[in-house]
């Protein structure tokens, strides 16, 4: 939990909570948090046993899901687009940049230079 957090930081922060508190409030303030982290825990490992006892051997086809397929525009894109019989076209990343063409004098630059 403490992995990228170290010792020196924690005691900053336990004398700037000391502070902030004061010796008075500090104890009871550090055991509700301590009774607010014991139920959290509690609570997590209860979600996590009801996900194994529900999903059981399901869970690992789970984790191994391609969200990416569900983003609203591929799936609405192969929702309406795709037949059943079809594969999707995968085209090679050449074919994906766009082509540089030559261009004359008589054709006008795409912006306007003295308008910025």
């Amino acid at each position: 939990m403490f992995d990228s957090i170290g010792w020196g930081e924690i005691v900053v922060l336990g004398l700037a909570a000391l502070f902030i508190f004061g010796p008075e409030r500090l104890p009871h303030l550090a055991k509700d948090a301590a009774t607010g982290l014991k139920k959290l825990r509690s609570a997590i490992t209860g979600v996590r046993e009801q996900m194994n006892e529900s999903l059981g051997d399901d869970l690992g086809e789970l984790r191994d899901l391609d969200l990416r397929k569900y983003h609203p525009r591929t799936f609405i894109r192969s929702q309406l687009f795709e037949d059943e019989d079809d594969k999707p076209v995968v085209r090679p990343a050449a074919a994906a940049m766009p082509v540089a063409r030559p261009r004359d004098s008589a054709t006008p630059p795409p912006f306007d230079p003295d308008a910025t």
